[in-house]
């Protein structure tokens, strides 16, 4: 009888203590090496200006797969259960990377579509489905007709589904860069911005209890009008202290708290910015009245090999290319993570 109490406590501190593990990451120009008539993809083909080669190709999937590998199975959570992704071209991308040797084994499953960017860069997202149970998907136009210069984006990737037991809406984006100046694209990461927001609306109002995760590269930091106002969100430090003020329909971050250390997840000319996050509702938040999975912490994640030594780029993330050079890197973006418990 007390080896069997003694089982039942262990396996019951294991519950308590294990973790999920969600990430975000934007790949860096993750192209096939095939040229698309109907985009302009023609520079990542082995006659365009990177020589994008298959060799190159390969080494791409080598290096992304290994990032991926290194966030897995601690003794507190296992492989992520959610790894958003931007800048990926199309299915076959995705498919030759969960064959990938370093991860094949975690049976990852992906979705992604076929979206109006120019260069044929999309959204996507890999999922273990083994904790997460996939519902339905779909993309999300974003309308920026109304702005100047390039008036199409990048479709935001809607997934629904059942994270270990907690129904789930997840949202993953890659916002209009700020291409010919931050104030002068500002507009079309609002129309962005304002698109989650009305879709979180409709959530909230047919599911009151299903969670919200917004993810991706922004391209604002956290404090900026598109994040902050726009869609909503507030730092979870605050909500945290004072559970008294979660209020539905509002999003919480931890990356402005981040920020203000100094940390970042991408550096332009020698200033961080922290452009790629995981944004979470008001029911992962805990309180004395949450359920199920609640948010415990999140971070930038960047293991030593993904950092650059090079000088004047110490510490910086170890891109994939130097102008048109490729120098066998993985990324001008480190990846996020959020951790969550019971």
């Amino acid at each position: 009888m007390l080896c069997l109490v003694c089982h039942y406590h262990s396996s019951a501190q294991a519950a308590k203590d294990r973790e999920l593990m969600i990430a975000f990451y934007n790949c860096e120009n993750f192209f096939d090496t095939l040229d698309n008539p109907q985009k302009e993809d023609e520079e990542f083909t082995p006659a365009g200006k990177y020589h994008y080669t298959q060799k190159i190709y390969e080494a791409k999937q080598h290096n992304i797969a290994t990032v991926i590998q290194s966030m897995g199975e601690s003794k507190q959570h296992a492989a992520p259960a959610i790894i958003g992704l931007a800048e990926v071209e199309n299915g076959t991308v995705l498919h030759d990377l969960i064959t990938q040797p370093e991860i094949a084994r975690r049976n990852y499953k992906y979705i992604i579509y076929d979206g109006p960017d120019p260069r044929g860069i999309n959204t996507a997202m890999l999922y273990d489905p083994a904790q997460f149970k996939l519902i339905s998907s779909d993309p999300i136009p974003v309308d920026i007709s109304q702005t100047t210069g390039k008036t199409v984006t990048r479709d935001i990737l809607h997934i629904y589904g059942v994270l270990e037991g907690d129904s789930v809406h997840i949202f993953v984006n890659h916002w209009p860069s700020r291409r010919g100046g931050e104030s002068e694209s500002e507009p079309k990461r609002g129309y962005a911005a304002q698109t989650v927001r009305r879709y979180a609306d409709s959530v909230i109002k047919k599911q009151l209890h299903a969670k919200m995760i917004v993810m991706g590269d922004l391209n604002d930091n956290p404090m900026n009008n598109s994040i902050a106002r726009v869609l909503g969100c507030r730092p979870v430090s605050i909500v945290t202290q004072h559970p008294d003020q979660l209020q539905s329909g509002e999003f919480y971050s931890p990356w402005a708290d981040l920020l203000q250390t100094g940390q970042g997840t991408e550096s332009y000319k020698h200033e961080w910015n922290l452009f790629d996050q995981i944004i979470i509702s008001k029911l992962f938040v805990k309180s004395s009245g949450s359920k199920g999975w609640h948010y415990d912490r999140g971070e930038i994640y960047k293991p030593e090999f993904i950092i650059d030594t090079y000088k004047g780029h110490e510490g910086e993330p170890h891109r994939s290319f130097v102008g048109t050079h490729w120098i066998n890197g993985y990324s001008d973006h480190f990846p996020v993570a959020i951790y969550l418990k019971k």
